[in-house]
């Protein structure tokens, strides 16, 4: 079964951002696995999740909400991998890595939910 939200681009932006950002979560130190690893990796599961249940909402306004919440979720992603790299746990290199696809997403969300809101 294939639903709306599989359509959208931002939906299949934060589904190819998710692989990046666990590699670079995987490389933080085990004491980290319950820490910041672990708040990193619900945040960006939590963009695509929001995405997905917004879609199935029955009025705009409340799919603009769940986006709302897929931008906060990405921001706590790029967040935590700022302070990895301020951390030591990943590098600044790794950083730059991802932070084009970070970008690239939050800009199409931001996009995509004045749509939601002018229509």
């Amino acid at each position: 079964m294939k639903f709306h939200h599989e359509d959208l681009e931002i939906w299949q932006l934060a589904m190819n951002l998710i692989p990046k950002a666990y590699k670079l979560f995987d490389r933080f130190p085990p004491e980290e696995r319950f820490g910041l690893c672990s708040q990193g990796k619900r945040a960006v599961i939590s963009v695509v999740l929001n995405i997905a249940e917004g879609s199935g909402r029955h009025s705009k306004k409340d799919f603009s909400n769940f986006i709302n919440r897929s931008i906060t979720s990405l921001h706590e992603v790029d967040t935590v991998l700022k302070v990895a790299v301020k951390l030591k746990y990943t590098t600044q290199e790794d950083y730059n890595f991802i932070s084009p696809d970070i970008e690239k997403l939050y800009f199409k969300m931001i996009a995509f939910n004045k749509t939601l809101k002018s229509e």
